[in-house]
């Protein structure tokens, strides 16, 4: 609701100040200004060019919603992972830039154009996907909180063609994850979000979801202050 919110309020005010703009061109008109008519026509179009703009972004914004709410049938498909992974890249950011406005991060993408669909359940990659994109947010969120000088938070989303399948990568440059947790993180209920911002359930059921609902494999290398590197690798069926 809230990042609908944001272009819906743009949408709004620029058609405010559209109106006001028609007003005062209606008069200069009357008094056959047209010098200054032509002007006002001139920020009317790019009022409504940005209105138009706004616009569609509410309506992505709603799609990705509406897609990523659709409940899982749990149905295997011929699925494009690139796009899954595009849309879910998109999805996870704008989702954590709703919940705090000052959060920002690159975000470097490297989809293999010669990548094959492979037979999944899309709803439920997309969950994994989901997760370990909003855990890598996350993570450069906090890294940039302790270092606010000369740190840029960043997130490279990378897939490519394997000779079984594909692989699927989500690195981030957030601070690691210490040796001492690296065994459990697969676990149930086992956390490292701060109280009340995680389940403790998120990468046990990403991981569950990838090794015995798609017979693939879910790993990790991670280095202190390097950052996190998640691999899904998929084999074709």
């Amino acid at each position: 609701a809230h990042e609908i919110q944001n272009p819906l309020n743009f949408v709004n005010n620029f058609s405010e100040v559209s109106a006001e703009l028609l007003e005062e061109m209606n008069e200069d008109l009357d008094r056959g200004n047209l010098e200054d008519a032509r002007a006002i026509s001139i920020d009317l179009k790019q009022n409504l060019e940005k209105i138009n703009h706004h616009g569609k972004r509410a309506d992505s914004i709603v799609k990705g919603m509406l897609q990523h709410s659709r409940s899982s049938d749990g149905k295997k498909e011929p699925t494009d992972l690139n796009a899954l992974a595009d849309e879910y890249v998109r999805l996870s950011y704008h989702g954590l830039r709703a919940r705090d406005k000052s959060f920002n991060s690159v975000i470097e993408t490297d989809y293999d154009p010669n990548l094959p669909s492979i037979v999944v359940v899309p709803q439920d990659i997309g969950r994994v996907l989901l997760n370990l994109l909003t855990n890598a947010f996350h993570a450069v969120s906090e890294r940039k909180a302790q270092e606010p000088e000369g740190y840029e938070p960043t997130v490279w989303v990378k897939t490519r063609k394997t000779e079984e399948g594909v692989e699927i990568s989500v690195r981030d440059n957030g601070g690691g994850i210490p040796d001492a947790i690296r065994d459990k993180i697969f676990q149930p209920f086992f956390t490292t979000k701060p109280t009340g911002e995680g389940t403790g359930l998120g990468l046990s059921m990403a991981y569950d979801i990838v090794t015995k609902g798609h017979g693939g494999r879910l790993d990790i290398t991670s280095e202190k202050d390097h950052g996190a590197t998640f691999t899904i690798s998929l084999k074709n069926q």
